[in-house]
C-alpha cells in the first residue's frame, strides 16, 4: 500500500451526507465546471492527463495524473477544474460529501463572483 494523497486535519462533513464518488471525463481543451461550490468536502484523484484547478483563496496550478486534490467545499468557490490538455483527454475521479437536500454542485453567479473577486489569487 502507498499513500497517494492525504489531508490534514479532519474535513467537515455535513451531518447525514451523501458520500457519492463519481468519474469525470473531459475532453480536450474542456473549460470542466464553470466556477461552482460543493455543499461538502470533495477528494479526487486524477487517473488520465492534466486537470488545471484552482479553489478561491489559492494560485492556479495543475494536477497531473497519479496526483490528488482536496477542496473544503462550503462557502468556497471552485473556479477551475478543467483539462490542461488541449491534444488529449483528462479523466479524474472525486468523492463528495454532499449536505442532505443539497445539490452536488451549486453554480455561483456572475454577480457573486463579482462581489468575491477580492478573495480570488492572482492569475498568471
Amino acid at each position: 500500500m502507498e499513500v497517494i494523497g492525504s489531508v490534514a486535519g479532519a474535513p467537515q462533513i455535513p451531518d447525514g451526507a451523501e458520500a457519492m464518488t463519481i468519474l469525470v471525463t473531459l475532453a480536450p481543451g474542456s473549460a470542466g465546471s464553470p466556477p461552482h461550490r460543493h455543499s461538502g468536502p470533495a477528494y479526487g484523484y486524477v487517473i488520465k492527463g492534466e486537470m488545471l484547478f484552482e479553489l478561491e483563496g489559492e494560485s492556479q496550478r495543475v494536477v497531473g495524473a497519479g496526483e490528488t486534490f482536496w477542496e473544503p467545499g462550503g462557502d468556497v468557490i471552485h473556479y477551475q477544474d478543467g483539462n490542461n490538455l488541449d491534444n488529449a483527454e483528462s479523466i479524474f475521479v472525486v468523492t463528495m460529501f454532499c449536505a442532505p437536500g443539497q445539490p452536488m454542485l451549486i453554480p455561483v453567479s456572475a454577480e457573486e463572483l463579482q462581489q468575491r473577486r477580492h478573495l480570488r489569487a492572482p492569475r498568471p
